[in-house]
């Protein structure tokens, strides 16, 4: 039986037969990469429509716009991302839109703190800043106020001005948060002479977002 046993297993050799084992094993192999593949592949894909990232993205502090959005070489990410939240984004020659998810300190912003905004703005004809929910959504409020723009903001002999965000009222300024529902702010500029196709926007030439007191 030995013997018979020692011609078969020869005899497999010579006729290059391949033991099952090593065909399992690299099929699990193949199987575990491309669900890891495709898992990564739907994470990124979720986080980049969730959270509103793409290609093309532009930074100033804590502002982030996508200047090719509205135009005819936005990519998939942003194509997708404006689909889910219904937004129609601005065209390449009306203005440019920027979004802010955290202060100037790089801290997400809490509707239990009151905030400021201040500072420059790209040149512009117009622009308007507005507060809304994550998901770019406008929320209720007693005030019913969402947004200010340019031509009604109260301003500084020296031109200067300042936004207060908070949940009670304030002088001047002001425009009302939800307590203890996140926000982000748009600010979006209108007939201005900033550049689209920018890689980089000066910091100094948008408004800073500065946390005050907390509750």
């Amino acid at each position: 039986m030995h013997r018979v046993a020692l011609r078969c297993k020869r005899k497999i050799r010579r006729e290059g037969a391949v033991s099952p084992e090593p065909v399992l094993v690299n099929f699990l192999k193949t199987l575990v990469a491309v669900t890891l593949g495709v898992a990564l592949g739907l994470t990124a894909t979720f986080f980049a429509v969730e959270r509103g990232l793409g290609f093309g993205a532009v930074r100033a502090g804590p502002w982030t716009g996508w200047p090719k959005a509205g135009s005819r070489d936005a990519d998939p990410y942003a194509r997708a991302v404006l689909s889910r939240t219904g937004e129609t984004p601005l065209g390449v020659a009306e203005g440019l839109g920027f979004t802010a998810r955290t202060d100037s300190d790089g801290a997400l912003l809490d509707p239990r703190c009151d905030y400021s905004v201040s500072g420059a703005v790209p040149a512009a004809r117009w622009w308007t800043l507005t507060v809304l929910t994550p998901e770019g959504r406008f929320f209720d409020t007693p005030a019913k106020i969402h947004g200010l723009t340019s031509a009604e903001v109260v301003r500084d002999a020296d031109g200067a001005f300042e936004i207060v965000l908070s949940r009670a009222a304030r002088p001047g300024n002001w425009l009302q948060i939800a307590a203890e529902t996140p926000f982000i702010l748009m600010l979006r500029v209108y007939d201005t002479t900033m550049s689209a196709t920018s890689s980089a926007i000066d910091a100094r030439s948008m408004p800073v977002i500065a946390r005050r007191a907390c509750a």
